[in-house]
């Protein structure tokens, strides 16, 4: 093949590559970049839906920094990523450890782990609802069974945190099968070798399984930390709608109300601006302090 030969047909696998990806790309643009784009434009202006923006500058921001609620609804969004996330991740490395391995009816097992996962949210949030029922709910009815207090859910500010934390701790299938899937992409010649110079099973996990695992994680935590912000949004307002004495309202609840309920939509975007530069300062927090660790066990 000569030098022409080769040209044209590197070109007509680059225009056959961008025509696989060009609805993609287009789907990105339209429904990602431009409306994060024009949020990011709204943010700084006043605007209501039937006057043209006008230039606010940083009013928006400084109006929702001084405002009680909006901390508070910041404030009840960080503790539940700080309840759910972990409680998520532990989860699903748990049920992937558990379930590695090929054996009768683990396919089944599998299969209802990611089942909460693909019931949709309005729907998952009504079964919920039946389930945190005080008085007919099942939860309640296995409490009392067994002598333990049954909690009023959601009608006490700290149950209906809990409760909300407890709805998103059994959506956990996609991470589960990232971690399976990282689970076995782990050379079994490692343990095998491992365990011929005489290690047990929780030398090899912590050794092994759980320094290879470190990049999954890490992964799985950033997109559960974005993931969990987002369906915060339908169990706060189908179970409580941000109650009560706001203990569910979220910074997703919140932009809705500021948007729709309020019509002000500069207002909201420039909450939902800034929800996202917090969460990506957490993560930019999280990855410093993964990366210090790391460095330190390579250093001893």
């Amino acid at each position: 093949m000569g030098w022409a030969s080769f040209r044209q047909h590197t070109r007509n696998e680059s225009l056959q590559l961008v025509s696989f990806l060009s609805p993609y790309l287009l789907g990105t643009l339209l429904l990602v970049v431009f409306p994060a784009l024009a949020t990011v434009f709204l943010a700084f202006t006043s605007y209501d839906a039937f006057r043209p923006p006008s230039w606010v500058g940083l009013g928006n921001f400084q109006q929702l920094l001084s405002s009680p609620l909006v901390r508070l609804s910041l404030y009840n969004t960080l503790v539940f990523l700080g309840m759910a996330v972990p409680l998520r991740l532990v989860g699903a490395l748990l049920l992937a450890l558990l379930l590695r391995h090929p054996r009768p009816l683990f396919g089944l097992f599998r299969m209802v782990v990611c089942l909460p996962t693909v019931i949709p949210e309005a729907a998952y949030a009504l079964l919920w609802l039946w389930i945190l029922n005080p008085v007919s709910g099942p939860l309640n009815l296995v409490l009392r069974a067994l002598g333990l207090p049954a909690p009023v859910w959601l009608a006490n500010p700290e149950s209906a945190r809990l409760a909300i934390v407890l709805m998103a701790f059994f959506q956990l299938g996609e991470g589960f099968v990232l971690l399976l899937v990282g689970l076995q992409s782990v050379p079994r010649t490692l343990y095998e070798a491992a365990m011929v110079d005489g290690a047990g099973a929780w030398q090899c996990f912590w050794k092994i399984t759980l320094p290879l695992l470190t990049p999954w994680l890490l992964l799985l935590t950033f997109r559960d930390m974005i993931v969990s912000l987002q369906n915060t949004f339908t169990p706060s307002f189908m179970l409580a709608y941000g109650g009560p004495d706001y203990a569910t309202t979220f910074a997703p609840l919140l932009v809705y109300e500021l948007a729709f309920d309020l019509g002000d939509f500069g207002l909201a975007s420039a909450m939902l601006v800034l929800t996202y530069l917090l969460l990506g300062l957490l993560i930019f927090g999280i990855t410093n302090i993964v990366v210090g660790l790391r460095g330190s066990s390579d250093a001893v």
